[in-house]
């Protein structure tokens, strides 16, 4: 394989469960040349890192051309045809992308479903890589690695999330930040992003730090300082574990075994009837065991 292009869409969460796919492609071609087209902003952690070496954004006009049933524009399928390899997990109900594909008999088109259909969701994207003879054992992939954990009592929070329904209470959110500053003399990371409304951004602006919309490779240097994160189900929380950050995660409507990152440094509380269900308390005693552990 010298060359691989990757249709892999979604928000920050979504890439970084592919990591362990794109890490066992790039051990078998070392040399390969691989691209991927999805959400640019997070795809470009694995072009800093070596797993990619390109990245188209999702949002470029041309991609629509692959959901069309007319045959594409032949600069188009020039590049396209230059891959060895194309794996789609971008959604295509119609099987209108795959219509396309292989261009020509060397090319081998692989495609799965963009939700995961096993758990944990990384194994659902490193399935279609047998069919390459690529098994891979490791399910996650980590961005930053940690020797021991920082000397500070700094800890992360992220409060959102990309669905109103996987976020733990505010007001829940706002006591836990209270007993953590009282208690155990936090120093607090506040996280939020675009998803998180300026109230909410009031809410916690004198209990800690802001860290508003800060850069990817920012915020992994802001995870290097930390002992712990305090998350829902979220893209955030996905890259505090990615940077083994001791994680305690909140689940409600989604399922851990499929979305919480598979690694032993992360745990999660969850409640089947809602993310409303889980106590303070029940937080409090988790927070207390991690902190006992780090």
């Amino acid at each position: 394989m010298r060359r691989i292009l990757i249709f892999r869409g979604g928000a920050l969460g979504d890439f970084i469960v592919t990591l362990p796919a794109l890490a066992a492609l790039r051990h078998e071609a070392p040399a390969a040349r691989i691209e991927l087209a999805g959400n640019a902003s997070a795809a470009s952690l694995a072009v800093t890192r070596g797993l990619l070496n390109a990245v188209h954004s999702q949002h470029e006009a041309r991609w629509a051309a692959l959901y069309a049933r007319a045959p594409l524009a032949a600069d188009f399928a020039s590049w396209l045809a230059s891959f060895d390899v194309i794996l789609n997990f971008w959604p295509d109900p119609a099987a209108d992308l795959a219509h396309h594909f292989p261009l020509h008999p060397a090319q081998t088109f692989l495609t799965a479903s963009a939700h995961p259909t096993c758990a944990p969701a990384a194994a659902h994207y490193c399935a279609p890589l047998r069919a390459l003879g690529i098994a891979t054992a490791a399910l996650f992939h980590p961005l930053a690695q940690r020797i021991a954990p920082p000397p500070t009592r700094r800890i992360a929070i992220h409060p959102g999330s990309g669905s109103p329904q996987k976020n733990w209470p505010l007001e829940r959110w706002l006591e836990l930040v209270t007993w953590l500053r009282s208690t155990h003399q936090a120093e607090l990371l506040i996280i939020t992003g675009e998803a998180e409304s300026s109230a909410t951004r009031l809410a916690f602006a004198p209990l800690g730090a802001a860290a508003h919309q800060l850069p990817l490779e920012t915020l992994i240097r802001e995870f290097s300082t930390c002992r712990l994160f305090l998350g829902n189900d979220s893209g955030i929380s996905h890259l505090g574990a990615a940077c083994s950050v001791p994680s305690l995660l909140f689940f409600g409507p989604t399922d851990p075994a499929i979305w919480a990152p598979p690694t032993p440094h992360v745990h999660w509380l969850q409640s089947s009837s809602s993310v409303a269900s889980i106590s303070l308390a029940s937080a409090q005693t988790a927070i207390r065991s991690l902190l006992g552990a780090s």
